[in-house]
């Protein structure tokens, strides 16, 4: 999430303190964190179509050990990445494995996109988003969404702008100085107060835990900040950004899109159930 930088400065610096108290929770995300005892206490609409139980992640264990292969499938289900599916998480282990291999809780076909060459449909009960070309579902990706205290508007909207290495204004990489990096960024609605909301790369705990945004698996920026996973392999946030801009800009410049793809946000972000 970024804001504009109004002059002069000490309006600047009063809209700024005015939207970060706004924006603050009054629990953090670390807090919140403390708390999460893992996936199998969110709830999404779909869990009713996979059979699938409760596991703790042992001592030792990895996706990767728990699940070979079929790791990639595993976390998507759970829309988490490997960084945060650590010893003593609990995660929803499908009882046949080949049932999410393509799973994803979004319609195959959407009439209403029918007449888009692209359109994104963002389902904030299931967090998960669908690329569409025409009405037909083209990939579908899981997100993580705000997380009830600092709510992702729904509606209607249309991209706008595009941009390769963005970085948060109000947000800073945990224990650090550093702007939190929005890489492939793609923005989507501007407010009344001059904040923007964008799709973008991040981490993903398992629960919508931005300030807003919609993020995707972005695991080549979690090596550079946070040092894993040793070998990046999920990046949804780029796939999505070159299916926009059908390719990789040559440089760092903010890419206008005027006739960007229309999005629609629907339904609302599932809260953990203690």
């Amino acid at each position: 999430m970024s804001i504009p930088m109004p002059r002069p400065f000490w309006m600047t610096v009063i809209v700024v303190a005015l939207l970060v108290g706004v924006l603050a929770p009054t629990i953090t995300h670390a807090e919140y964190s403390k708390k999460y005892r893992g996936s199998c206490e969110m709830v999404y609409p779909s869990d009713t179509s996979i059979e699938w139980d409760c596991r703790t992640i042992r001592s030792g264990e990895s996706l990767e050990r728990m699940f070979g292969e079929n790791w990639i499938d595993v976390a998507r289900f759970n829309r988490i990445d490997r960084r945060h599916a650590q010893s003593g998480l609990s995660i929803k282990v499908p009882k046949r494995l080949e049932n999410i291999a393509s799973f994803t809780p979004l319609p195959l076909l959407y009439p209403i996109a029918e007449q888009d060459e692209q359109f994104i449909l963002i389902d904030l009960s299931e967090q998960f988003l669908g690329a569409y070309e025409y009405g037909a579902l083209r990939f579908a990706v899981p997100i993580a969404s705000g997380d009830g205290l600092n709510e992702t508007p729904t509606g209607k909207f249309r991209l706008t702008v595009a941009h390769l290495q963005h970085q948060s204004d109000l947000y800073m990489i945990e224990g650090t100085d550093r702007p939190y990096p929005m890489n492939y960024a793609l923005r989507f609605h501007v407010n009344r107060e001059g904040v923007s909301y964008w799709i973008h790369g991040r981490d993903m705990p398992g629960y919508p835990a931005s300030h807003g945004c919609i993020g995707l698996y972005d695991e080549l920026m979690q090596k550079e900040e946070y040092g894993v996973p040793k070998d990046p392999e999920l990046n949804d946030a780029r796939r999505l950004f070159l299916w926009v801009l059908g390719g990789e800009p040559d440089n760092d410049r903010v890419i206008r899109l005027p006739y960007g793809p229309r999005v629609h946000i629907i339904g609302q972000a599932p809260r953990s159930e203690r």
